[in-house]
């Protein structure tokens, strides 16, 4: 996900986004646990977006 795409979302679009990737990222988790889990570098983007998109956040909050 690229920095520029999450700029032109607004607060809420980004709060709904993490959510989403919070999710996706909870039931990779339980996959890699079972077993079932092809691709374990998708854990480690999903972890870095959300950190992407929470920065953006507290950026915007901190700029008014």
């Amino acid at each position: 996900m690229k920095t520029v795409e999450l700029r032109k979302k607004n607060e809420k679009q980004l709060k709904q986004q993490v959510l989403e990737l919070r999710k996706e990222q909870f039931n990779l988790r339980f996959q890699l646990a079972g077993g079932q889990l092809q691709s374990t570098a998708r854990i480690k983007e999903l972890r870095r977006d959300i950190a992407k998109i929470k920065t953006l956040v507290n950026e915007t909050k901190a700029n008014g």
